[in-house]
């Protein structure tokens, strides 16, 4: 399983700086952002996580199982489940979670878990059960977000769900910046490379 590491202390900075990002692009989009609690479209299929968002995964699990030991047991046994269910198709190494670097192992993680329920999802409630440690790709779906396109070109995307009726220039005004240096260099700082999903990130064993 994917090793033990210590969450960065300016980790708290990065996700202080995303909420407030995340609160302006909020402000200014109104009624064009429907995200709400409840609200899943973003909740399925598997996607790739860094390193650093393994380690804030874990401490957040950590906490919980101290907290609210039921509810930290209860996305535990989801994750497992996922593993169980999801695992003898990983594009990588099932033990650790690891996901593979080759152009075949990529190719297999662009049909991999598609519509798979995240094991944070609370299914009662609709909720992410580590919310306040969510990834990076999860704090930034919904609101507009520079991306690379095709051929690296820039563009702003956004979730499909919101912005509707409103013109490019009145999306591009509620672009949502993302803090990418000071991400790498927390990543730097953890010194561990590799990606991985969110099932693996939250299973003790893996600690």
């Amino acid at each position: 399983m994917i090793a033990a590491m210590r969450l960065p202390a300016a980790d708290r900075e990065l996700v202080q700086i995303m909420d407030a990002s995340l609160a302006r692009a909020a402000e200014q989009a109104g009624d064009w952002l429907v995200c709400r609690a409840g609200c899943t479209q973003c909740c399925y299929g598997a996607f790739a996580i860094n390193q650093l968002d393994v380690a804030r995964l874990r401490a957040g699990m950590k906490a919980l199982h101290a907290a609210e030991p039921m509810r930290a047991e209860a996305i535990e046994e989801r994750a497992r489940a996922w593993i169980g269910e999801y695992g003898a198709e990983f594009p990588g190494n099932r033990e650790t979670g690891r996901l593979g670097n080759s152009d075949e192992e990529r190719g297999r993680f662009e049909e991999f878990a598609t519509d798979a329920a995240c094991p944070a999802l609370d299914p009662a409630t609709g909720l992410c059960g580590v919310y306040e440690w969510r990834p990076m790709t999860c704090r930034v779906f919904g609101p507009p977000v520079r991306m690379e396109g095709e051929e690296g070109v820039e563009g702003l995307g956004h979730c499909e769900l919101c912005f509707n009726g409103a013109t490019p220039e009145q999306v591009a005004a509620c672009e949502m910046p993302v803090p990418h240096e000071l991400e790498a260099k927390l990543l730097q700082e953890l010194d561990m490379e590799g990606e991985t999903v969110v099932a693996w990130a939250l299973v003790r064993d893996s600690q």
